[in-house]
């Protein structure tokens, strides 16, 4: 019974963390400082109300055969939450040697962490707070980061299956922008072993690969009756060339499983298998809304869709589409640049898409101009053209996203750079550097930009080699310009301070003046912390995203970014501490 009230109290503490987060100041403890500085801290709170049920999909008339896309702005589609049991899917027997089957008590997809990422975290609880939080996130490091441990071969935590573990974590990545992650995690499950939830997944994220094949091994499992799987029986027969795709077609307008658009897409997704005759024209026009099944059906079969459609969708869409190859290279582009700023794909990855867009014929004036831009950023004949022509490529931008797009950009091409004293562009050149983590490269600027610009202030973050403490007058050396210059002065301060750079009185004396309440405590700073005492990685990533739920950097308080970049500190994550830090100054302003 004792075990039952806990369990209930973690994951209603879990539900109240995104709250407290945003609230991180409201709470005015005597003390600015987190405990252990001074006094001890004071006694937790109640544990919130548990949360209502999250809402489950069905297979009725009238609901999406898959689950609708995010919108912009909005919170992202629910699945369906497992059963008190959830028991495997039925699917075809196959004979597997022993030595070949995947063990569920550690999922995943990589060796980027160590599997024991989640201590003796909860599952249930861990699985709420995935849930419940919203993306893609407003930092590029922190997503890196929280992608490397959601891919990761991890243990299952107590209170969890691993398929439905394996599930939760494939919809996160999902909703960041991950497809092929997210792919990756829930094919490291074996077919037999599936569960309905890892299902309904799978089939998100196979279409989010733009893979319809990718469905077929779960198709023929006796209980699908989700109208998604119906129809996707037929297109795999259709795949095959199987004689029995016509008539299953006909079944499928009698049975109104799908119609329209839907149905549409499907015939031509078997249109592509062995023996076709079909010729099936799509029409978009009585189409309102952008969905997987839409986006995944129409990507893989070339169809293209219209732009119109991807405003209704949210951000996440935009990583998908950076990586699916039945998309032109043209089309890529843009959303290849939001995706690089998100954290989906890497500096190199969008310079080596410029690169092919510059070795194309007929491409648009626009893309032909920016990879022209981008070879003489890499290659003009001096260092003042070569940073000319970057500066071209970050003026371009209209949007914050689109200007920290660039700066990914440009990113190994300012590495090259020879150092140049006291240029007004420093600032943008150090953080194009640090935006792929070249920490070092930037360092060989210190001393040469302008001491209290942004420039130094991001150099002092970053710095790889710092050791011991700043004296507390650095925080008042910086000076930065424009409308959110206080932000950027607390952000600042909160980043020396989690980075472990300031003594405790100059932290104490700095908060005060700044109104930075890093000891302000709540349920989400208690979680933080308790997650960080106990050397849980995963969790503390988790929660960091958690505390980090904006729209804009701007949004962030100050106060949160402390506990973020000391947690991640604290479970040896300093790399990743430091870029976010650094990235902070970047994004604000």
């Amino acid at each position: 019974m004792a075990t039952s009230r806990a369990r209930r109290a973690l994951l209603a503490g879990a539900t109240a963390l995104a709250a407290a987060a945003a609230a991180v100041a409201q709470e005015r403890p005597e003390s600015l400082l987190p405990p252990g500085f001074s006094d001890p801290a004071p006694a937790p709170s109640a544990a919130p109300r548990t949360p209502a049920p999250v809402a489950t999909a069905t297979a009725t008339g009238g609901v999406p055969m898959v689950q609708p896309l995010p919108t912009p702005g909005g919170s992202p589609s629910p699945l369906p939450s497992p059963s008190a049991s959830p028991s495997p899917m039925p699917t075809p027997r196959y004979e597997m040697p022993a030595s070949a089957r995947r063990s569920l008590a550690r999922v995943g997809a990589s060796d980027a962490f160590a599997s024991d990422a989640f201590g003796a975290a909860d599952g249930a609880y861990l699985e709420t707070l995935m849930r419940r939080l919203s993306a893609p996130l407003p930092s590029r490091w922190l997503s890196i980061a929280l992608r490397r441990m959601l891919v990761a071969r991890v243990d299952t935590p107590a209170g969890v299956g691993g398929a439905d573990f394996a599930a939760e974590r494939a919809w996160l990545l999902l909703r960041m922008g991950e497809a092929a992650d997210a792919r990756a995690v829930v094919q490291a499950v074996d077919t037999d072993r599936i569960t309905p939830k890892l299902r309904q997944v799978w089939m998100q994220a196979a279409l989010a690969t733009a893979d319809p094949a990718g469905l077929c091994p779960l198709a023929d499992a006796a209980g699908n009756s989700e109208r998604g799987w119906i129809v996707a029986r037929a297109m795999c027969a259709g795949l095959t060339g199987n004689a029995r795709s016509q008539p299953l077609i006909a079944d499928l307008r009698r049975r109104r499983v799908a119609s329209g658009v839907d149905l549409q897409l499907a015939q031509k997704v078997m249109g592509a298998g062995l023996n076709s005759r079909q010729a099936i024209t799509i029409e978009w026009a009585p189409v309102t809304e952008l969905t997987a099944w839409r986006f995944g059906l129409a990507t893989a079969t070339g169809v293209s869709i219209p732009d119109e459609l991807y405003a209704t969708v949210g951000a996440q869409v935009a990583g998908w589409r950076a990586l699916a190859p039945g998309i032109p290279l043209a089309e890529r582009a843009v959303p290849a640049e939001a995706a690089a700023a998100m954290g989906v794909i890497s500096s190199a990855a969008l310079v080596d898409l410029y690169s092919a867009l510059g070795d194309a014929d007929d491409m648009p004036a626009p893309l032909t101009r920016t990879a022209n831009a981008l070879r003489d950023a890499y290659a003009a004949n001096d260092a003042r053209a070569r940073l000319d022509a970057m500066q071209r490529l970050w003026d371009e931008a209209e949007t914050p996203a689109a200007r920290y797009a660039r700066l990914v950009l440009t990113a190994h091409a300012a590495g090259r750079l020879p150092v140049v004293d006291g240029d007004a562009r420093a600032d943008r050149v150090i953080a194009s550097m640090l935006t792929a983590g070249l920490d070092r490269t930037a360092m060989r600027w210190s001393g040469h930009v302008k001491e209290g610009g942004d420039a130094w202030a991001m150099l002092l973050l970053a710095d790889p080699d710092a050791i011991g403490q700043r004296p507390g007058g650095v925080v008042g050396t910086y000076a930065p310009e424009g409308p959110l210059a206080e932000r950027k002065r607390q952000l600042f301060f909160a980043g020396l301070a989690g980075l472990g750079r300031l003594s405790q009185g100059d932290m104490e004396e700095r908060a005060s003046s700044l109104d930075v309440r890093i000891g302000a405590e709540n349920s989400w700073t208690r979680a933080i912390d308790r997650a960080a005492r106990e050397r849980q990685p995963g969790t503390v990533l988790l929660l960091a995203a958690v505390g980090m739920q904006s729209g804009r950097w701007s949004g962030i308080p100050p106060a949160a970014l402390y506990r973020v970049v000391s947690g991640l500190r604290a479970v040896g994550l300093d790399g990743e501490a430091r870029m976010i830090a650094a990235e902070a100054i970047a994004r604000v302003g």
